[in-house]
């Protein structure tokens, strides 16, 4: 007994502190509800009766549609172009098309506005080039969330698809091709269901991703205003009672969501696939068509990182020295030595860089230990703690961002709540919370991955528990630790949509201070925060990589 009951303290305090860290601030979010003024009832109602308040929810909806639409559009023939045929510098330019899921979603909002908004560097080419008497374009409304949507998350569509046709049995397509079906007709009624799990996952990816969007919004949407904005804009307008409504529909729209999508899922109807060896890269053609093939990859891929290198061109532009010229006629590095001695300084980026790792430290630790129990006990108590690593995933950072706030807002110890509002310490709690899904579902996957019989072929040579882990688990395990840690870090670094709302003038994060200097229009030294951001989470991504091929 005595030795049993340390045994099961752990799992009730690690479970205790998920619960307080992901389940309790929304619980309190509700509750808080029943204190507005005429009660819960009469906030609903309020709600309800907001014309305003039903377009953002149905704006999200069809945003959120219409972005998985594109992406796939974008993404799966890409994906087959790069699994399927061969051609001179294939997995070069295969990875370079994948980087834009490591730009920050406010670093590539602003590449994008460098690139393509009125006053951006193609525009400005095309009036020169043309003669025209202004911007072709205004980069503004739901066209423009939409292209910033679909550049940022097609690479999901990509990566699936790839992955998808690596893993598919060649046999099938061979055995099809034998009893004479075209070769349309083998992609339409073979590989296509059979990729139908990778699609699901990337739409489901896509889909809860916009969602939760909010730089793209933010920047572009103007009066076009969706779920996300509009909690923003409650908040900051004082209206508390309505930002609260407003992220419980928000909520409440993304798990019935998250539930349609998972009931659609084909692999719930499948039964079962064979692993064999995938079907080998076809060559394209000739030498000719080898370099036409390879020339549109890479015209594909410049096009694709174009906003990458437009952030770079704009970080070298002093203040005032491009007004109407088509490139810029000035190029030095007065921004970045500016950054060094300006009043912004290096605060903001060593803000990001503390908060971030200290979230990763200490997300990469719950998630790990969550994701232990979640397989040592199994069953009920199993899916409990994977249900916990999950939720933050499937709701939207202002979701736990407004919750957090509520939550931390007043001082009643023995309900398990502090005041933390205007201290350094909640935005960071924030990464946190935001983390735990990937390090957590990260660290899942590694540990049913682990072969049980080392173990046991450990464990009958005399060595204990804590030997076993340290000697043999824990090495196996540290490329999808590593991996989880990575990813956590990259969405911490250039988070702004649970900085926006939780930030402080001492804690303030570089997402926070390119949107300050974007407002006064110091558009160069925007450029080089930028450009930091981007290179720490490109750095961090590919060290993700590699990890992750370890797997």
């Amino acid at each position: 007994m005595k030795r049993g009951f340390p045994r099961l303290l752990g799992p009730w305090l690690l479970g205790a502190v998920l619960v307080w860290l992901v389940g309790y601030p929304l619980l309190v979010t509700v509750t808080a509800l029943f204190g507005a003024p005429g009660g819960a009832g009469a906030a609903l109602a309020t709600f309800a009766g907001r014309i305003e308040e039903w377009l953002a929810l149905w704006r999200s909806l069809w945003i959120s549609t219409a972005s998985v639409l594109l992406a796939a559009v974008i993404g799966i023939p890409l994906g087959f172009l790069f699994e399927r045929a061969e051609f001179p510098g294939r997995r070069i330019l295969g990875a370079l098309i994948a980087l834009p899921v490591a730009l920050p979603p406010l670093v590539g909002v602003i590449a994008f506005v460098f690139l393509f908004g009125e006053s951006g560097l193609l525009p400005r080419a095309l009036v020169a080039g043309l003669g025209l008497a202004g911007p072709p374009w205004r980069l503004s409304g739901p066209g423009a969330i939409l292209l910033v949507h679909g550049y940022s998350m097609y690479v999901y569509f990509y990566l699936f698809t790839r992955a998808g046709l690596a893993r598919l049995d060649g046999a099938l397509e061979e055995a099809a091709a034998a009893l004479g079906a075209s070769r349309f007709s083998i992609l339409v009624r073979v590989t296509l269901p059979m990729l139908g799990p990778a699609f699901a996952g990337a739409a489901l990816l896509c889909f809860m991703t916009s969602l939760g969007s909010f730089s793209a919004p933010y920047l572009f949407g103007g009066n076009f205003r969706v779920m996300t904005t509009q909690i923003v804009a409650s908040k900051l307008n004082g209206d508390v009672v309505a930002a609260q409504v407003e992220t419980l529909a928000l909520a409440a729209l993304a798990i019935g969501s998250l539930f349609v999508l998972r009931w659609l899922d084909p692999q719930r109807r499948l039964t079962g696939t064979v692993r064999g060896v995938a079907p080998r890269r076809r060559p394209v053609g000739g030498r000719r068509a080898k370099l036409v093939a390879g020339l549109a990859a890479a015209l594909l891929a410049v096009f694709l990182l174009a906003p990458h290198a437009t952030l770079l061109l704009i970080s070298f532009v002093p203040a005032g020295t491009w007004s109407v010229e088509p490139f810029p006629p000035v190029l030095s590095l007065a921004n970045w030595t500016g950054m060094v001695g300006g009043p912004e300084g290096l605060r903001p980026l060593g803000n990001s860089l503390w908060m971030a790792a200290l979230a990763t430290v200490v997300a990469t630790f719950l998630g790990f230990a969550a994701a232990a129990q979640a397989t040592r006990l199994g069953g009920k108590a199993g899916r409990f703690f994977e249900a916990l690593l999950a939720l933050p995933w499937a709701l939207p950072g202002t979701v736990f961002a407004l919750a957090l706030a509520t939550t931390f807002s007043v001082d009643a110890p023995w309900f398990g709540r502090f005041v933390l509002i205007g201290t350094p310490w909640l935005l960071p709690l924030a990464y946190v919370v935001r983390a735990l899904p990937l390090t957590g579902r990260s660290s899942l996957a590694g540990f049913r991955g682990l072969d049980p019989t080392l173990g046991e072929a450990a464990a009958s040579l005399g060595a204990g528990p804590w030997r076993r882990f340290w000697r043999i688990e824990l090495p196996l395990l540290r490329p999808a630790v590593v991996a989880g840690a990575g990813l956590a870090f990259i969405t911490a670094l250039g988070d702004f949509v649970t900085s926006v709302l939780l930030y402080t003038f001492d804690n303030r994060p570089i997402s926070m201070a390119i949107d300050s200097i974007l407002r006064r229009n110091n558009l160069g030294l925007a450029a080089v925060y930028g450009v930091i951001l981007m290179v720490a989470s490109s750095a961090a991504f590919l060290a993700w990589g590699r990890e992750r091929q370890n797997l």
